[in-house]
Order: structure tokens, then C-alpha cells, then sequence
């Protein structure tokens, strides 16, 4: 017996868009995942607004910042269909860094076809400064 849904479109996407958290849908095309959807916390984090991010690739967030050993296992995680969560170094609007935790989800169809991605994004620079700065007091005090 198939269900009605519990929640309507609208509500979900208000629930969605109230999310700190950065949410995107991208669609494969070739080799890129073009961004058909974001919230307003993908906004918040970025910087940019909807109409200037959607059908891009994710990628223009890297900038020229592109030698990150995240993206290496983001782009085998997508060859192969399956999930991942990787942390990269990501770029504002404004051209501030900051620390994404990258969490990639593939969707597949009925017919078991891999339809659409789901990223969710979150700001972890906090954390990952807060990890640089332990390492550099240990090396600097010769601690392991």
C-alpha cells in the first residue's frame, strides 16, 4: 500500500532550507555535476546567491585550489557511484577560505540508475584551525 507523503513539497523545502548546512542536488553530465538545487544554508556558507550557482560544477568553490588529496577521493567516490565525506579547502564569494566536510550520497532511480548526487556541506574551519594550530604547538615543541 503506498503512502501519502507526511510533509508537503513546501514544508520539506522550508525544513531544508532552515538547515545550517549547506544542501545541493547536482545532476551528472559527463564529467561534471551540474548544481540543480541549493538552500539558503549553501548560500549562507558560499556566499553566493542561487541564480549564481545553479548549473555549475561545485568545483568553482576550489578556485585554482585544486591540489587537495579530498577531491582525488570525491572524484573515485563518483566514478564508482558510492558515497563519500572528504574535507576540502573551499572559497566564499568574497574569496575567504574556508573548511568544507564534504558529504556526497548518489541517488539511484527505480531501475537501480544513478540519477542525481546529494551533497551536504558543512563549515568545519573552526575544528580544522583548531587541529593545524595543536599540530604546529607540537612540532614546535618537539612533542609526537
Amino acid at each position: 500500500m503506498k503512502r501519502s507523503p507526511l510533509i508537503s513539497p513546501e514544508l520539506l523545502e522550508r525544513i531544508i532550507d532552515a538547515s545550517e548546512d549547506g544542501i545541493v542536488v547536482a545532476e551528472q553530465e559527463g564529467d561534471e555535476n551540474i548544481l540543480i538545487y541549493v538552500n539558503k544554508g549553501f548560500e549562507r556558507l558560499t556566499g553566493y546567491s542561487t541564480d549564481e550557482i545553479l548549473y555549475r560544477d561545485c568545483r568553482f568553490l576550489q578556485n585554482e585550489d585544486r591540489d587537495q588529496p579530498g577531491l582525488a577521493a570525491i572524484r573515485q567516490a563518483l566514478a564508482e557511484g558510492r558515497p563519500c565525506r572528504e574535507v576540502l579547502r573551499n572559497y566564499r564569494k568574497d574569496g575567504t577560505l574556508f573548511y568544507n566536510e564534504l558529504s556526497i550520497t548518489p541517488v539511484f532511480d527505480e531501475d537501480d540508475n544513478l540519477t542525481y548526487y546529494i551533497g551536504v556541506q558543512k563549515d568545519v574551519t573552526e575544528r580544522v584551525e583548531a587541529q593545524l594550530e595543536l599540530e604546529r604547538l607540537k612540532q614546535q615543541h618537539g612533542i609526537e
